[in-house]
């Protein structure tokens, strides 16, 4: 079976002006193949220094030991501006801890147990959505993907199917905002000051403009629905009445705009991803499909899934953890340097750029074994445990990572569960699907499959415990 995937790299040096040209139509194939055996890169353009950032212990002491010291850079949200304001993506500092401290709670795990009702519905949505389709002919399964995303984050967050009026709209907008939105706006590339305009285009503005207004009509609803004591106790009740404990503010209308909008973009683009490649790669190795198909049809049976299989579903969790490794849905990771370091005896600038990059470390060629071939497996391994410690982070790690992981570790696995227990999906050599970075890692041209609907397989026999 041939490797999955992976863009050719840019080979050796090239231009300030090629890399550019490279970098706008695709991150992954402009970066040098040696940063996959590297453990820091630097790259110096005339307006900054960048460093990539491989080495374990160095990426814990940015995430972990010292956060604060290695805020986001305010480039990676210089092109999201338009559609995301001062959400919980681009901010820092003070601002960031009181929006965290407003949001989390939403996603303890507790609440994950609340939210499945919601995402098993969506799931079931996107199941008899495929019936049709289920014909052996050509779909491109990240539309697909996409739809069941979106509903998942409609149903969880305002508790309305992907099918309401106002859903429709929003999902409608945001695909043409993607299409839209280019991976380098100027600002992100040469610094501006704040009162210099960014030159976002006339399209990516309207659109941002449609989206805000329907997540403002959302959220004027629910505050009206909260007052009234007639509200749903999902994802966007709990967000806005929690108070921050310190402060003991809550989120004003145009505050929740902000942050709904990155839970669309954030929990809707990255699961899209995530969810499509996942069945690109079982559709690859079909041995691994027959053993989701297996365990889901043990595991689910006639009755459907509660949030209680979960823990039994090993063998889907640990595929959606490699599609994860291989193509995480965000490729690459920005910070700056608040103050002068010193990295591998190596003298870093205030202000520069520092690079982690998912995609390369989840690759290492010496950290991980086999590091471009699919295997679910791995995570079993004594490599595949220690690498998932210490070099895995598809959800970025530390106090910033994305307060949604154990939502998305709940909503991949059982998608993949409830789609391959109806259906099979297979390649077509005529369509293979290369993986490009913009915002997230999707197919240049799309991703092709065939479906169609499988036979009842017999679930694996049961283990006795040990």
């Amino acid at each position: 079976m041939s490797q999955p995937p992976k863009p050719t790299p840019r080979p050796g040096r090239v231009s300030l002006w090629r890399y550019l040209w490279l970098f706008r139509e695709d991150i992954l194939s402009a970066q040098p193949a040696r940063l996959y055996r590297a453990w820091m890169a630097e790259f110096r353009t005339p307006f900054f220094r960048s460093y990539l950032c491989n080495q374990p212990e160095l990426i814990d002491l940015i995430l972990k030991t010292r956060p604060d010291d290695f805020p986001k850079s305010d480039r990676v949200g210089e092109g999201l501006r338009p559609l995301l304001g001062q959400s919980v993506f681009v901010t820092n500092g003070d601002l960031w801890k009181h929006q965290r401290r407003i949001i989390d709670p939403a996603f303890e795990g507790g609440r994950l147990r609340d939210t499945f009702a919601a995402m098993r519905k969506a799931g079931e949505g996107a199941v008899a959505r495929l019936a049709p389709l289920a014909t052996g002919q050509p779909v491109e399964i990240e539309a697909e993907a996409s739809h069941a995303a979106a509903d998942v984050i409609f149903r969880t967050l305002f508790s309305i199917p992907i099918e309401d009026a106002t859903a429709t709209r929003v999902f409608d907008e945001f695909r043409a905002h993607q299409r839209t939105q280019p991976v380098l706006n100027l600002a992100a590339f040469v610094p501006l000051p704040r009162w210099f305009p960014r030159f976002h285009r006339k399209r990516t503005r309207e659109t941002a403009r449609a989206i805000r207004a329907l997540i403002t009509e959302l959220t004027t609803t629910r505050m009206q629905e909260i007052s009234a004591g007639t509200a749903p106790d999902d994802l966007a009740t709990k967000i806005m009445t929690t108070a921050d404990p310190q402060t003991s503010k809550r989120f004003a209308t145009e505050e929740m705009v902000d942050q709904v909008a990155i839970f669309f973009l954030a929990g809707h683009e990255t699961s899209a991803s995530a969810l499509a490649w996942s069945l690109y790669l079982l559709a690859m190795h079909p041995d691994w499909q027959d053993k989701v198909a297996g365990e889901a049809e043990g595991v689910i049976g006639e009755a459907g899934p509660d949030f209680g299989d979960m823990a039994r579903l090993r063998v889907t969790r640990d595929v959606f953890r490699e599609a994860l490794r291989l193509y995480p849905p965000v490729p690459m990771m920005v910070r700056e340097t608040a103050c002068p370091e010193r990295f591998r005896d190596r003298d870093i600038p205030m202000g520069a750029q520092i690079v982690l990059s998912p995609w390369h470390l989840h690759r290492h060629e010496r950290l991980w074994n086999n590091p471009d071939g699919f295997d679910p497996g791995r995570f079993q391994t004594e490599n595949g445990k220690t690498c998932l410690r210490n070099a895995y982070m598809p959800f970025s790690a530390g106090q910033r990572v994305c307060p949604g992981a154990g939502f998305a570790m709940i909503e991949g696995p059982l998608l993949l569960a409830m789609l391959l227990r109806a259906y099979r999906f297979e390649l077509l050599p005529e369509r293979p699907a290369m993986p490009v970075a913009h915002l997230t890692v999707r197919g240049r041209d799309g991703i092709w499959l065939a479906i169609t609907a499988r036979e009842k397989v017999r679930p694996p026999p049961r283990q006795a415990p040990p």
